[in-house]
């Protein structure tokens, strides 16, 4: 009988919410980026694959540098015997026929592979290791600039001062206490891009309606989004990630059971509200520059 593989995956995570262990939440400072990437092409991974690397780090992988046992034997390596491989997922198109119309279509169709950290690998090229300069925490209690010009590069009607932090569509604009009254600048900015990626899901940007999909567990889809898409732009900055939303612990327990595919939909809402942000801040240069 074929593996379940969305089922695999929610068990993972349900497991890890229920024994307290909130995977984008990082209350202290790593070595290197915070997002995985292929060790060969550079290139990031994205969406539930960040998010299960997160809970491998708890499980004591220490390094972001994934290649396949393939890719480390093509460099001149080689995996170490014995060494278990961390699985990704990804969505291959299928061909098949329409049973009702006759007609071809496409469908996704999950699948695994195995990859390996850098770590776990002998006699690899240096640069293979070693990759990208590592990224280095920021200082808790000054602004980051490179930040404030992401935010202000959104062009989202971005209110710091103005009371209690949350988007509010009727009036599309972000409501946010100011910089001072946050304990720490990483807190600051958690909560910015995590009213940011609120703000994209208005009808006039991406457009995310869950009503259809979740019912009554709308609300928690889109906060388990917007908590999804403030991590990963945490990661990127170098932020490091101590916001917890305990009073949504439960009710994503509950969705994550109730829908197994529910985990893969709300990272890849929540990657697309990420690179939606990204790609406006990329757009005006003049602002990053500033």
């Amino acid at each position: 009988m074929a593996r379940d593989l969305y089922q695999q995956v929610t068990d993972r995570m349900v497991a890890a919410l229920e024994a307290g262990n909130v995977p984008w939440i990082r209350p202290y400072s790593v070595s290197g980026s915070a997002i995985p990437m292929n060790a060969i092409s550079n290139r990031p991974y994205s969406g539930i694959n960040v998010v299960l690397f997160w809970i491998s780090k708890a499980e004591g992988y220490a390094t972001s540098r994934y290649l396949t046992f393939k890719q480390a034997k093509e460099a001149g390596g080689h995996v170490r015997k014995g060494e278990k491989g961390m699985p990704l997922y990804f969505f291959k198109q299928l061909a098949i026929q329409d049973k009702a119309t006759g007609e071809d279509k496409t469908i996704p169709m999950l699948r695994e592979y195995t990859v390996f950290n850098v770590a776990q690998c002998d006699d690899l090229p240096e640069h293979i290791v070693t990759g990208k300069t590592s990224t280095t925490p920021k200082n808790p209690d000054d602004r980051a600039a490179e930040a404030d010009a992401f935010i202000a590069a959104t062009g989202a009607d971005f209110r710091e001062g103005t009371g209690k932090p949350c988007y509010i569509p009727s009036k599309d604009f972000i409501a946010m206490p100011s910089f001072k009254d946050f304990h720490a600048a990483p807190n600051f900015y958690s909560v910015a891009f995590h009213e940011l990626a609120h703000w994209t899901g208005a009808k006039s940007r991406l457009d995310r309606d869950f009503s259809g999909r979740f019912g009554t567990k709308q609300y928690a889809a889109e906060e388990l989004v917007a908590e999804l898409s403030a991590a990963f732009l945490c990661a990127e900055f170098g932020f490091d990630n101590e916001q917890q939303n305990a009073a949504y612990l439960a009710s994503w327990i509950e969705l994550l059971k109730e829908d197994k595919r529910a985990i893969f939909t709300a990272a890849s809402k929540a990657q697309a509200a990420a690179n939606y942000l990204r790609d406006l801040a990329i757009a005006e240069p003049e602002a990053l520059a500033a």
